[in-house]
């Protein structure tokens, strides 16, 4: 870890974060239709290509950045490539896709925090999505939904060891704020870029 410190890390951040998007995370998730009665295998495909379009997009800005916090390994979190393993699954070719031009801004490290709060949680909660459309649609990691299982069994393990480097880093309250309006904007581009793209409810 490369933050250390003698005194136990304050969690002040997380509550923050939690709390400061908390309007924008539930309000998205109502609009999500992995749990509605409407959903099927062409609305699943739809909609894994309107994430690819998002998830490309944000994570080569990421790639790219070079305000990623010291000692976190962001190759190992990047999920673009589980998509384009389902899409191929779904006979789609990503190449012919859009992607989403309206990206939270990376200005500080903190942004980059705000950034990888939302899609570390979003991953967390895939695992419930997984386990929906095995039931709903009867796929699997291997043939169309290895996005939703990216970790796989070590779900819990990666979102517990993000939450233990995101309180590691020293952030000043300025950088606090900095992180929350960049996890509220990225919810608002991802929410913003699927409306366009016609696949929420």
């Amino acid at each position: 870890m490369p933050y250390e410190s003698s005194s136990p890390p304050t969690p002040s951040v997380l509550n923050e974060l939690r709390s400061g998007t908390r309007t924008l995370h539930v309000a998205l998730e109502k609009r999500l239709p992995f749990f509605s009665d409407s959903l099927d295998l062409q609305r699943y495909t739809r909609l894994l290509a309107a994430y690819y379009g998002f998830y490309q997009a944000m994570e080569n800005r990421l790639e790219h950045s070079t305000l990623i916090p010291p000692g976190f390994d962001l190759h190992a979190r990047l999920k673009t490539r589980a998509l384009v393993q389902d899409l191929r699954a779904l006979n789609i070719s990503p190449r012919s896709l859009s992607l989403c031009p309206a990206l939270p801004q990376l200005g500080s490290e903190a942004s980059v925090l705000g950034v990888l709060y939302v899609l570390e949680g979003a991953t967390l909660g895939g695992n419930i999505l997984r386990k929906q459309i095995a039931e709903r649609l009867g796929l699997q990691a291997h043939d169309g939904c290895a996005f939703l299982y990216v970790y796989g069994e070590a779900t819990g393990r990666y979102w517990k060891s993000f939450l233990d480097f995101l309180c590691a880093v020293p952030l000043d309250a300025r950088a606090r704020d900095e992180a929350v309006k960049a996890a509220c904007s990225t919810f608002s581009c991802f929410e913003q870029w699927l409306e366009r793209q016609e696949v929420l409810l």
